[in-house]
This record gives structure tokens, sequence and C-alpha cells, in this order.
């Protein structure tokens, strides 16, 4: 089994090119099979859980083409099968996407029920609100989701939560059904707006996205387009944070300065100096660190996926800091993990409280999750010590060439899939 090994006690510096935005694009590679023409996809990353989306769709029949690592060429006009179980979908979240891709085009779709992070229960009862009041029949059958309908019609629809998988998919179904779809109480973020922005170079007709009320007239037919999926923001962010928690100086390249406010203004205030520029967002950490208030929100508020690398940089700052997490019951795994490192954690109910530290230890960890494995890993970055990171598959589901990229900053870290390739990389990295 493939684990991290990192050596820690280096400050990071230098540059960090972000990746395509993994959640925008398994959204975006699902709508891509709604037209009948060649559709072209940039800027998409080269991440575990987009492979297996690409792997699943091809299992329809559709063309999927890899035109280079990150660019890919799709058409939905060769589709036979309306089934999605593909052994390796139940094993994440956005294969959810095809009931909406599918059920707009074709009037049905099986889909399995989604797998993932196990973060907290996260339903798809407003998944199937939407498509039921669209006109769709809906079911769970054997571990499938069915969804069916003789015709698709346009509604008002009110989620009862904001849910960006949701307010994703119905918009999808939407696009083919006669007349006006309104969503409203709708999520807002990044990759809701570059989805909505996709189907609209497709041909659809939809506004407000980014709003949270968003407007679908039907359209007929979607048309191929040639589109590049927007950066990643929880990479960028997670970067971000690691220049934090090791004291150091990264700038983070390819981004959107304005989809980081939230966590730029959390830095700030924990006393990073943040630098924003046209593509770009340069963190230093060269003071003392101090803490803060953290609470998770949807989009413009801070993001839960950015929650277990903030907490990191929170264990190291003069203080008491809180961090309430609104968004997922079981967020909080990796704390027992920190406090192994020698953190000052305890959780009641939703909130963290968090006693800084002047050091972290370095230790065996497990990575719980996708983005509180990645919080391990920056822990682990700026420990005192060597620490080992096992379940890193988890990781690899988001997060584009992660050991290069910090190995590029001055990381000591490796992979090794052996006790003995451990040692080789914790003694020569003890020579360095």
């Amino acid at each position: 089994m493939k684990e991290f090994v990192v050596k820690g006690g280096t400050p990071l510096h230098g540059e960090a090119a972000i990746a395509g935005a993994k959640n925008a694009a398994l959204g975006l590679l699902a709508a891509s099979i709604m037209a009948d023409e060649d559709v072209i996809v940039r800027n998409i990353p080269d991440v575990s859980d987009v492979n297996t989306l690409l792997e699943a769709i091809a299992d329809t029949g559709a063309k999927v083409k890899r035109l280079e690592r990150h660019e890919v060429l799709m058409n939905g006009s060769s589709i036979r099968s309306y089934i999605v179980n593909n052994r390796y979908i139940r094993k994440m979240r956005a294969g959810y996407y095809m009931l909406g891709a599918l059920l707009g085009k074709y009037h049905y779709a099986e889909v399995a029920l989604p797998g993932g992070c196990t973060i907290g229960s996260r339903p798809i009862d407003q998944h199937l609100k939407g498509f039921e009041a669209l006109g769709a029949r809906t079911s769970i059958r054997n571990s499938m989701v069915l969804v069916e309908a003789e015709d698709l019609h346009g509604a008002n629809i009110y989620f009862d939560t904001v849910t960006v998988g949701a307010t994703i998919n119905v918009m999808m179904a939407a696009v083919y059904a006669k007349g006006r779809t309104v969503l409203e109480n709708a999520a807002k973020e990044p990759h809701v707006v570059d989805v909505a922005n996709f189907l609209n170079s497709m041909g659809a007709r939809i506004k407000g996205a980014g709003t949270d009320v968003i407007r679908i007239d039907g359209v007929a037919r979607l048309h191929g387009t040639d589109y590049s999926v927007i950066p990643d923001q929880i990479e960028a962010g997670t970067f971000m944070a690691a220049a934090a928690a090791t004291r150091g100086d990264i700038l983070v390249k390819n981004v959107i300065p304005k989809h980081l406010e939230c966590i730029s203004q959390k830095l700030r205030e924990i006393g990073c100096e943040v630098q924003e520029y046209d593509d770009a967002v340069r963190v230093i950490a060269n003071r003392p660190l101090r803490s803060a208030k953290i609470k998770t929100l949807p989009y413009p508020g801070f993001p839960t996926d950015m929650q277990p690398q903030i907490a990191v940089v929170l264990a190291t700052a003069a203080g008491t800091s809180t961090v309430n997490e609104t968004i997922f019951e079981n967020r909080f795994k990796y704390v027992d993990e920190l406090n192994r490192m020698g953190t000052h954690i305890s959780v009641e109910g939703n909130i963290a409280i968090i006693t800084g530290v002047n050091e972290l230890r370095g230790a065996q960890l497990v990575a719980p999750d996708l983005r509180a494995g990645a919080a391990l890993v920056i822990a682990a970055l700026a420990a005192d010590g060597e620490s080992v990171v096992e379940d890193i598959n988890y990781i690899l589901r988001g997060y584009e060439d992660f050991v290069e990229k910090l190995q590029l900053l001055g990381g000591k870290i490796g992979i090794a899939d052996s006790e003995e390739e451990a040692r080789k990389f914790f003694l020569k990295a003890g020579m360095v």
C-alpha cells in the first residue's frame, strides 16, 4: 500500500501552478454528452475522480478521446446505454451528474448511488425533488437511482438547502425541459457558474448562475463547443495554507483571485501577507500567526473543503481559535490524527476549539478523507521530524501531481510502498 513519507520542518518557497477545478470538470464532462457533436474540454485535472468519470462515460458508448493530458474530446451521439454502474463510479460522489445529463437528453437514467469521502450525510433528496418537479419519476432500487419521464417541463423549484450537486444536476436536466425552469436558493459556487457557462456555450439558455436564482429556458438541442475549465479554488487554497503553516512564501499561479477572497482575508487576519495579481496570489508567512474564528458557509463564505487545511494553520498560531463546521457533520475526523502530532484540539458538537502550540511533531497518520488528507500532509511538512501518511488514494482523487508540486517548493516528501523505501527516503532526507 502506497503512503506519503514526509520529513518536515522546511518552509515552502517558490511557485505552484494550479490545475483545473476537479468539481467543475466533473460537471462539465457529464454535461458534454448532452450534445451529439464534438465537445472539447480543456484544462481538466489528471486526477482519479476525473479519470473514473471518463471511464464510466465511455462505458455508455459515448466517444471519449484523450487529446492531451489535460484535454479530452467528447461526443454523445454514440451513447447506447443509459445505465451507469461502472464498479469504480460507486467510489465517487459526482457520478450522480450523469442522472441530470441522461435524464435531460434521453428522459431515462440509472446511476449507481454515489460514494466518495465519508465526511457526513450528503443525501440526494434535493436532486430527486428537482427531477420530479420537472416531470420525472424517481426511485432507488438495488443501490441504483432510477429517473425516467415521458416528457420534461419547466418548473419553479426551491431547494430546501443550498446544494451544489443538486443545483448542477437539475440545471442540466432543465436545459432540455420545455418552457422555463427557475431554481431558487441555488448554490453560487464558481463551479456552478462554470457548468452554466459551459452549457451556454453549447446553446443552452441559462441566466443568473452565481446568484441564488437561476432561470433556464429549455432548448431543443445542444451543439459542440471548445471550453476550458476554471482553476481549482480548493487546490489553490491548499497551497496558500501550506505557505502559512510552514512559514513559507508561495506564489500560487493560474488562479482567479476573486474566488479565493474568503481564504485570503482569513490568512491576512491570521497574520500572513497576501498579495493579489491578475492570475496569481502570493502568501508570505514571515511573522508570528494569531488565532481566528472560522465558520464554513456556502460560497462566497469560507469553504468547507478548506476547513481542515486552515485548522492546521490555526494549530500553530498563538491563542485559541474556533472552527465552526456548518456543512458536513463528520468533517473533524482528522482531529485525532493532528493531536497525535502535538496539537491541542477538542471538538464540541460542530465546533473545533484549537489552542495553538509552538511546534508539531512527526507521526504515523491516516488520511480519513480527501481534504483532511491534504491537511495532514501540510501538518507533516510543518512538523519537526518524520511523518507517514497512509490511505493516500483519498488525496490522489483530488490533487494532481501533489508530491511533485510540493517537492518543487522545497518540501521533503515522497511516495513509498514499503518500509524499506520509507527508510531510504528518511535517510536521504536527513542528509540533505
